[in-house]
């Protein structure tokens, strides 16, 4: 289907006014309430994901760790999708499936907040990741869409948006993790103090 750019527009700010009034705002304001909790304690965010996810989990971190919209100070936020070399390592000497728990063997300290990205909410490596960092004792949360999918019964909060459209889902969960940022943002001081 040939679509403007202002029909495509029109369209997706449609998708977002549906999103707006069901559970997705709640469920995204649950894992904003805990991320914030998790960066007052002293915890880290450990985000991760596939494909576009993956992309999203580094933009989410370096807005995290840089800034958003002020100068505050810089948020521990890290993303698993991020080392080539960590992932092709652990992929050829374990399985892809382990990319992202593996990590959090290594790096995850208590207190800390595991944050999965999949669209469908059934990729095995973010599956994996949050079962591991439940055993590890970490807070878990998944973006997820396409009704949420296994990830959203292993996570402790799931924001899931409600459409199948992969890249409506994608930017769903950029605003969301936008908005986590744009609560980050208030939520802590300007420049380097603590």
């Amino acid at each position: 289907m040939d679509l403007s750019a202002r029909e495509f527009l029109a369209d997706r700010a449609r998708c977002f006014e549906a999103a707006s009034v069901g559970e997705y705002p709640r469920q995204v304001e649950a894992l904003a309430s805990a991320a914030l909790a998790c960066l007052r304690g002293g915890g880290r965010i450990l985000v991760f994901g596939n494909g576009g996810s993956a992309s999203l989990a580094q933009h989410f971190a370096g807005e995290m760790v840089g800034r958003f919209l002020k100068d505050r100070r810089p948020l521990p936020a890290l993303s698993l999708a991020a080392e080539a070399a960590t992932l092709t390592a652990i992929a050829n000497d374990f399985a892809y499936e382990r990319v992202f728990s593996r990590q959090l063997e290594a790096l995850a300290r208590p207190g800390d907040l595991a944050l999965g990205l999949s669209t469908s909410g059934k990729s095995p490596n973010v599956i994996a990741a949050l079962e591991r960092a439940r055993q590890l004792g970490l807070k878990t949360a998944v973006l997820s869409g396409k009704g949420g999918g296994p990830a959203a019964r292993v996570a402790e909060i799931a924001a899931i948006v409600p459409s199948d459209d992969t890249g409506f889902i994608q930017e769903a969960h950029e605003a969301a993790l936008h908005y986590l940022c744009h609560l980050a943002d208030a939520a802590f001081p300007e420049g380097g103090a603590k």
